[in-house]
């Protein structure tokens, strides 16, 4: 599904006071980012995507009480370098650390409450439709519920909301950006004790497929404008 679909949003209408938004990211450099869409729309292309998306979720972050990005790569180097460094101006930027992803994910959790103590509402950038409300939703829950965890349509997750970010290290040793990584993810968040609230499915962007169904649901993005232009080139 490409655009928030109807689903157990039920619940609290207000978010725990002080959470943070967590975004974990990659600078989009050509080869680097997106290179399963760079196979087929080149690599400069889909690094230009990979800033319009991570724009996109930055923009639908900025309401949130407090907000971290998890940054590896060389900005500098990065489609939009201006237009993202202006944007994280008021962010805590923190680097990623760790060996696989599965570690970075639990560092980022801990580094976000080490500079911001709250509850964490972590998301990617392969989500451009994420809205404010849909964020907001998401740390609603957590006034009931210890996570949230909300399912991508390829199988993996595209939001992990954490009453306490101490609960990330539940991750570790989960197998990330596999057909079974949200199914594994929910068994260790429970493994480790917690109640674990579902919320509704998105599209992660990952091929051409994939970009025409986000674009064709959230049209007012950045993402959705240069995914219109790209394909009126190759037209």
């Amino acid at each position: 599904m490409s655009g928030p679909t109807s689903g157990p949003t039920s619940g609290p209408t207000s978010a725990p006071a002080g959470w943070t938004a967590l975004v974990v990211a990659k600078a989009p450099v050509a080869g680097q980012a997106k290179t399963r869409l760079g196979a087929d729309i080149g690599a400069v292309a889909a690094a230009d995507l990979a800033a319009a998306a991570l724009l996109d979720t930055l923009a639908a972050c900025a309401d949130a009480p407090r907000r971290v990005v998890a940054l590896t790569g060389d900005l500098d180097a990065a489609e939009r370098s201006a237009d993202l460094r202006r944007a994280l101006a008021d962010w805590v930027v923190v680097a990623q650390r760790g060996d696989g992803f599965d570690e970075r994910l639990v560092h980022a959790h801990a580094d976000a409450h080490a500079v911001t103590a709250g509850p964490t509402v972590q998301v990617g950038m392969d989500t451009p439709q994420l809205t404010p409300g849909l964020l907001a939703g998401v740390a609603a829950q957590l006034c009931d519920h210890d996570a949230v965890l909300g399912p991508a349509d390829d199988g993996g997750w595209w939001v992990l909301a954490l009453r306490d970010p101490a609960d990330a290290a539940t991750l570790r040793g989960v197998p990330m950006s596999a057909p079974t990584t949200y199914d594994h993810t929910l068994a260790a968040l429970r493994s480790g004790g917690l109640d674990v609230a579902p919320t509704v499915e998105l599209t992660d962007v990952d091929t051409v497929a994939d970009a025409d169904r986000v674009a064709a649901s959230a049209p007012d993005t950045r993402f959705a404008t240069r995914w219109t232009q790209l394909a009126a080139v190759a037209r």
